[in-house]
């Protein structure tokens, strides 16, 4: 076995001579290359600040343009079909969800369910379909649509308003008044 030199007896090596520290910081400044200059956040794949905003106003609904938007007279007539089924019980409520803003689905919602408890009771009116006449549209702002429709029930004719928000790249129903 072969036992190691103690620390004592090995040989001693002359150190360079000492420098003085501001040539020394020079040299350390020098042989880094210093990083461009960034803001006070940064994430490697995602830079986002979100001191400004609050998580609603970033993750919430996000407001559409009207250019990326579908024609709001056709789109209106649909819904204006669709929203009318669902309070008259021949289509269910969660079929308009996406539609609809939560105020306004909780009213179609609340008024379909009234119409299924009636019929359950055996007090079914006769069923009418309804059938959409005339819509007629006003865009007072970019991404809202005022929507006017009339709409015949049977013997009845009556009047429809909404008012249509552009959210996430589609109409949504904000407000409603059936006359």
């Amino acid at each position: 076995m072969s036992r190691a030199t103690p620390p004592s007896l090995l040989p001693v090596r002359p150190l360079p001579p000492a420098l003085p520290l501001g040539e020394a910081l020079r040299r350390a400044r020098a042989a880094r290359p210093t990083p461009p200059r960034v803001p006070g956040y940064v994430q490697d794949a995602l830079a986002v600040d979100l001191s400004c905003a609050t998580d609603e106003q970033v993750f919430g609904p996000q407001r559409t343009a009207r250019a990326a938007l579908p024609d709001p007279a056709a789109w209106g007539t649909y819904i204006v079909q669709a929203l009318l089924e669902v309070m008259g019980g021949q289509r269910p409520a969660p079929q308009v969800l996406r539609w609809t803003t939560p105020e306004v689905y909780a009213v179609l919602a609340r008024r379909g369910a009234r119409v299924a408890r009636r019929s359950a009771d055996g007090r079914r009116s006769p069923v009418h379909r309804t059938h959409v006449l005339r819509v007629r549209v006003c865009e007072p702002a970019d991404g809202v649509a005022e929507v006017a429709a009339v709409v015949q029930h049977g013997p009845r004719v009556r009047a429809v308003a909404l008012r249509l928000v552009g959210q996430d790249g589609k109409w949504r129903v904000a407000a409603l008044q059936v006359g």
